[in-house]
């Protein structure tokens, strides 16, 4: 055989492999050590694969701070109360946390981990993608003593998106009884999680009425209803106050004001995400500007 026959075959083999490699992933189970998993990581992330799904730990989450999170008490408290009676082992609620983009939504149900962590609560973040492959993963907390947050971020499903039927079977409802000690945490910038179109009784429908009840049933399964709002324009000065103080900026409050309030103007939006925005960019031209002086005040002493 010649060596470019040899070079062919060997080249079709490499991709045969490739492909079993492939599969094998697929379909390899989700995990072969989940307890020591969940006793060295308190975060996780569930990544599909094909039928079924792996539990990846994160080496590295975002431990929020909960009493940085200004503007939200009371949303804030009744999460945690919510929490606290779920790692108590007492009765508690699936929670849909709705509202304007950037007041905090994802900060609250990361910032549990910090007081709960130690106490025994994992949190395991789930895509809206790989919601059809969560009967797998619950069958990895039935039976741990631990307690365990699904958490959906930014969920919403569009039109004619039939995947929201398996969060609703998941909440309240299937054959099968969800472990225990798992809840499921969702955020979204919707309150109804699906979209609510003007014309949704001129589709159609004989009973445009059944159509409207099954799109909010599946917000309706959830039994804690947190509301955030747009903050004012006092709110979101406490916030920009709250991150310059972290960061340790040495700027009068009427200057922090003034340009925090243009930087809001210039992005059409006072949320805690500008502030925190605002705040790093401050922070950024500041200690620049300290860079830029030092170096100039080098240069003289050198050459003078």
């Amino acid at each position: 055989m010649t060596p470019t026959r040899w070079e062919s075959v060997a080249d079709r083999l490499e991709t045969m492999l490739a492909h079993v490699e492939r599969l094998v992933l697929e379909y390899a189970p989700a995990s072969i050590d989940v307890p020591s998993l969940f006793e060295e990581w308190i975060a996780f992330r569930w990544e599909r694969r094909g039928k079924g799904g792996r539990l990846v730990p994160v080496r590295h989450p975002h431990l929020v701070d909960l009493d940085d999170l200004v503007g939200i008490d009371f949303s804030r408290e009744d999460l945690v109360r919510n929490t606290e009676q779920f790692v108590s082992g007492l009765p508690a609620n699936n929670v849909l946390l709705w509202g304007e983009r950037g007041t905090g939504k994802s900060s609250c149900v990361k910032g549990l981990l910090k007081p709960f962590a130690p106490r025994g609560l994992r949190l395991v973040e789930v895509e809206r993608t790989d919601l059809s492959t969560l009967p797998e993963l619950l069958e990895l907390f039935r039976g741990d003593s631990r307690r365990f947050i699904i958490f959906c971020d930014d969920l919403s499903f569009a039109e004619g998106d039939a995947s929201y039927q398996e969060l609703k079977t998941l909440l309240d409802g299937g054959l099968e009884e969800r472990p225990e000690n798992t809840l499921i945490y969702a955020t979204s910038n919707r309150r109804h999680l699906m979209p609510e179109p003007m014309t949704e009784n001129l589709d159609g429908e004989i009973h445009p009425e059944e159509a409207v009840s099954d799109r909010l049933s599946l917000a309706d399964r959830f039994g804690l209803h947190l509301g955030f709002y747009r903050f004012d324009q006092e709110t979101y000065l406490r916030i920009v106050e709250r991150n310059a103080d972290r960061a340790g900026l040495a700027v009068a409050r009427n200057d922090l004001h003034r340009e925090a309030l243009r930087w809001a103007l210039l992005r059409g939006q006072r949320s805690g995400r500008a502030a925190r925005q605002f705040v790093d960019d401050l922070c950024g031209r500041m200690r620049l500007a300290e860079t830029i002086r030092s170096v100039e005040c080098s240069d003289q002493d050198r050459y003078s």
